[in-house]
């Protein structure tokens, strides 16, 4: 667990380096993802972090708030579908996703359209199949098949059962580990599926 948070700092000051000489800081980098999830949240309902307790429910279907996961506000999640009860993913489960992703700095006023008012194309092996299975090892930070995503990908099975839908915000620290530099919010649609293996 510590060698993938040591490897993240180290990303984190390399990055602060090298930002500093394309003539903008890894701050502003911070400040400008911010501002980007903000704006696309602005449009929506938003239950924060410190509203939920170990009895909350939460609402589910298109027009369902978007869940603050963590208190520094890296990750958030508006449940599609709540899968089904019990059947919950285990510590090391290896679990597959099909998802489809959009820049959210791409997006115009919070809405996912580009500055012409086209709809964002998203990337993502759920409707493009060349882009191959997708999976990870349920909170296994040790696999590289877990980490290389990211710990946000992992967090909706924190709450949901495994065959849920979800969309889910996800800000660089917690997003692809080969990313992180690039400093940018995406929003993916995710549905996990459990391996029939």
């Amino acid at each position: 667990m510590k060698r993938p948070k040591i490897a993240l700092l180290l990303m984190a000051a390399l990055m602060a380096l090298a930002s500093c000489s394309s003539g903008t800081s890894y701050a502003e980098l911070l400040s400008d993802e911010s501002i980007a999830v903000n704006a696309f949240l602005a449009n929506n309902r938003v239950i924060a972090y410190e509203a939920r307790d170990t009895t909350f429910q939460f609402q589910v279907g298109s027009d369902a708030p978007y869940y603050e996961l963590d208190s520094e506000g890296n990750v958030y999640m508006q449940v599609l579908n709540a899968g089904t009860p019990g059947n919950y993913a285990e510590t090391d489960q290896l679990i597959y996703f099909r998802f489809t992703r959009y820049n959210l700095e791409l997006a115009t006023n919070g809405i996912l359209v580009d500055s012409n008012g086209d709809a964002l194309v998203g990337e993502g092996n759920d409707a493009d199949l060349t882009y191959g299975s997708t999976s990870f090892r349920f909170q296994n930070t040790s696999s590289s098949s877990s980490y290389q995503w990211g710990t946000g990908l992992q967090m909706p099975l924190i709450y949901l059962p495994i065959d849920c839908e979800v969309n889910i915000i996800i800000k660089s620290q917690y997003g692809l580990y080969s990313e992180i530099a690039n400093v940018i919010p995406y929003l993916y649609n995710v549905r996990y599926f459990k391996s029939q293996i």
